[in-house]
């Protein structure tokens, strides 16, 4: 898997800030979640891009509105009800495997 290593990297910066793993790559009928966390007992769906560079635009600029619609339905799915308090984060790595930074954007 071509950007495994930033799944990795954004895990390993996520749990270095508190939050706990409860699935990686979850599939749901309305497509994947890269990351399913927890912190402070509140769930919360990270979407983890990566770009080497912004010459096709950087990595929040991949996070269509679409997109942002199917982790919410997603996570319904997941979650089994609506009556939860949940957060969508982005992790934006851009960079390669040797040099990279790291960003969190709530959405």
């Amino acid at each position: 898997m071509k950007g495994r290593w930033a799944e990795d990297v954004a895990l390993a910066y996520l749990q270095a800030q508190g939050y706990r793993l409860v699935a990686r790559n979850k599939r749901t009928p309305y497509g994947e979640i890269d990351l399913w966390l927890e912190k402070d007992g509140t769930p919360v769906f990270a979407e983890v891009k990566q770009r080497a560079s912004s010459r096709y635009g950087t990595p929040l600029e991949s996070i269509r509105p679409w997109k942002l619609e199917r982790m919410k339905k997603s996570a319904l799915y997941l979650l089994g009800r609506e009556d939860v308090n949940v957060r969508f984060l982005a992790v934006l790595v851009h960079g390669t495997p040797q040099y990279w930074t790291i960003k969190l954007i709530y959405i």
